[in-house]
């Protein structure tokens, strides 16, 4: 926190900053929603569409788009602090939009990498990064609680799709059943176009090609370590949500079951975004960040490894897994913004998420392929996901002592 921050007076609330966290809230779920719903995505194409390609294979399709996501956040975030949300808002939404209403026509693996992979990771990097970006004009003291409030948006995505997409598959086929997900979205995104908007003063160019990531901005030790450790967290974060219904599958559990664990993994997560900001505001984003991955690492080797096919230690997993994990993208922002001026928000997350969009673009190929070398068993890809845990939480343990010493109960 700088004295920067100290001399501005951010709202904390009222009906402008609140209506920013609700267009945020509509942004994200557009987003997060289907990108919390891999699995059930992954296992039906790899059941029809794409049967005849591996599992990592398909895994490319969805790590590009994460990719996209957070990759192509890295010029929008210096765009945003010189113009504002408004613009990259339209754009993203018309992207995400035409991603969804077309992703019905696709049948070749070729057509998945177009207009899901591109199209959706596009979009979604012209909408995620505003939406957070301009929370944190409006919150300082309560950024923490406002931007989980906006991040739960993805889970509760992630627990209504399977559930649909569920009922819909069957009853209308896949290309109606994604063409309603993508109207759905229509009204969530106009919503976002009409609420979402900036307060600070806008620090304009004189050309738009020379906005870039700072990359200056990585001599700073801590922020380097927290992205490092954010890049590791994206590793593990994303296996679980997407394999766990081919986990599932494997283990001789049926297909309705799988899309049901995602719903209820995403239901944990959704109580454990919106606590992990109270508590963040508490006792200190990064402590509780660090926290939580300790507990990831805990749910993956003590409840994931072991359950095989034990239905019971599966769904525990999952409803664990879930609530300690919803702070890792609902966080992440609010611990950049810790290390940096406000006005300076967008560059520092761009620069960050550029870094870490390799990580996410990397984690589900390379765990499918991990998946593939072991005959179809899944503890190489646990382990995998519980190390690069373990990792991200010593990198975020050395930035909090270099940023705020070894006081155990220092609030950082």
């Amino acid at each position: 926190m700088t004295s920067l921050d100290y001399k501005d007076d951010f709202p904390e609330g009222g009906l402008r900053a609140w209506s920013v966290v609700i267009g945020g809230f509509c942004g994200s779920f557009s987003v997060f929603a289907l990108i919390n719903s891999t699995g059930v995505l992954l296992e039906y194409l790899q059941a029809n569409q794409l049967k005849d390609y591996t599992t990592s294979q398909i895994g490319w399709i969805f790590g590009l788009e994460l990719f996209l996501t957070f990759f192509c956040g890295a010029p929008v975030g210096p765009i945003f602090d010189a113009y504002g949300p408004r613009v990259m808002i339209f754009i993203g939404s018309i992207l995400l939009c035409a991603s969804l209403l077309l992703l019905g026509l696709c049948t070749k693996y070729w057509h998945f990498f177009i207009v899901y992979s591109i199209l959706n990771g596009l979009g979604g990097a012209l909408l995620y990064t505003p939406c957070m970006a301009a929370i944190s004009h409006f919150f300082l003291v309560r950024r923490g609680y406002a931007t989980g409030v906006a991040m739960t948006a993805g889970s509760v995505g992630g627990i209504i799709f399977p559930l649909m997409l569920q009922r819909l598959f069957p009853l209308v086929g896949f290309a109606w059943a994604t063409r309603i997900v993508g109207l759905i979205l229509v009204i969530l995104l106009a919503l976002t176009n009409l609420l979402v908007r900036s307060r600070l003063p806008r620090k304009p160019v004189a050309n738009i090609l020379v906005l870039s990531p700072d990359l200056t901005v990585f001599k700073d030790l801590p922020f380097t370590f927290v992205t490092l450790g954010i890049f590791l967290m994206e590793w593990g974060l994303f296996i679980p949500l997407t394999y766990i219904t081919t986990y599932a599958v494997s283990h001789g559990h049926s297909s309705s079951f799988s899309f049901k664990i995602v719903s209820i993994l995403n239901a944990g997560s959704f109580f454990g975004r919106f606590s992990a900001g109270l508590v963040a505001d508490m006792i200190g984003r990064l402590n509780t960040l660090i926290l939580s991955l300790l507990c990831c690492v805990i749910a993956c080797f003590a409840l994931w490894l072991p359950a095989g096919s034990n239905t019971a230690m599966i769904i525990v997993f999952a409803i664990i897994f879930g609530v300690v994990s919803g702070s890792n993208l609902s966080l992440s922002p609010v611990c950049i913004g810790q290390l940096c001026k406000t006005e300076n928000y967008g560059r520092y997350f761009a620069s960050c998420w550029m870094l870490v969009a390799f990580g996410t673009l990397t984690s589900l190929p390379i765990a499918g392929g991990i998946l593939s070398a072991n005959d179809g068993q899944y503890w190489g890809v646990i382990i995998f996901a519980g190390l690069s845990y373990v990792a991200a939480m010593l990198f975020l343990i050395a930035a909090r002592v270099l940023a705020a010493g070894w006081g155990l109960f220092t609030v950082f």
